[in-house]
């Protein structure tokens, strides 16, 4: 099964986009992330994260942001392979790529009406969220599934290739 290229956007086709979305009464939810190794955790955050009649929106680092962010050795996906296995996901409407170290830029383009993001940054400053609610939207925490960190299954996949 070949993903639709019509799901990968780049930001000027992904803009008009979003606002043929909002113009039909949609809202826009907008979460970004390397999403290397996609696992469970992933998946259940990205439906977690799209809920009922909502476009979601996914920002994807690209490789050299993420390796700023992660490490040289990082990623271990490439940019576009990460991007068709996330639009391959049904909760996944729209991804696009993005190679500053945050999302800012991406957000302040798409001005959602929702910016989502695991738990784990509750409490911390997340890019984005300035914008977000200035424009009377919010920022939304979902639960962490404990143990589904892509560092960890990479920490576990090499220890069991020592043993």
């Amino acid at each position: 099964m070949k993903v639709s290229p019509k799901i990968i956007l780049d930001w000027p086709v992904l803009q008009k986009q979003v606002e043929l979305a909002r113009q039909a009464g949609k809202k826009i939810a907008f979460t970004n992330g390397c999403f290397d190794l996609i696992h469970y955790g992933h998946v259940r955050y990205l439906q977690a994260a799209k809920k009922t009649k909502r476009i979601l929106v996914v920002g994807l680092n690209s490789d050299a942001s993420v390796r700023r962010n992660k490490g040289q050795e990082r990623p271990i996906v490439k940019q576009m392979q990460r991007a068709e296995v996330l639009a391959a996901l049904q909760c996944v409407d729209w991804v696009t790529l993005f190679a500053e170290d945050t999302p800012q830029r991406l957000v302040e383009v798409l001005q959602p009406d929702v910016l989502v993001k695991g738990a784990d940054w509750r409490g911390k400053p997340v890019a984005g969220s300035d914008v977000v609610r200035a424009r009377k939207g919010r920022v939304e925490f979902i639960r962490y599934v404990p143990g589904s960190s892509t560092t960890l299954l990479i920490k576990k996949i090499l220890k069991t290739c020592r043993d």
